[in-house]
């Protein structure tokens, strides 16, 4: 059984810039990176779908949002388990 490849973020950037300075056919670029034509438009078209947020400011992903949101909760954790430890040990 095949495992799946694995590229990174910078290997797509570069097959997809590739692909956008159209020196390369998809056909051509697919042998040389050893990828299927249709994965490249595939990366392609994500790209370009998602290239105006390079130029936003202030604009927050889901992720990141996420990710504030659960340290915000993780702290809050933190701080009321101080504050039931305290009350636990004043009452002994």
């Amino acid at each position: 059984m095949k495992s799946r490849r694995k590229f990174t973020s910078k290997f797509k950037t570069q097959v997809v810039l590739e692909a956008l300075s159209e020196r390369f056919t998809l056909a051509q670029l697919a042998e040389k990176h050893q990828l299927h034509p249709n994965q490249i438009s595939t990366w392609k078209n994500q790209f370009l779908q998602n290239a105006e947020m390079v130029f936003t400011k202030g604009i927050k992903t889901e992720q990141q949002k996420s990710d504030e949101e659960k340290d915000r909760l993780l702290k809050t954790i933190g701080e009321l388990k101080v504050k039931n430890d305290f009350l636990r040990n004043a009452l002994r």
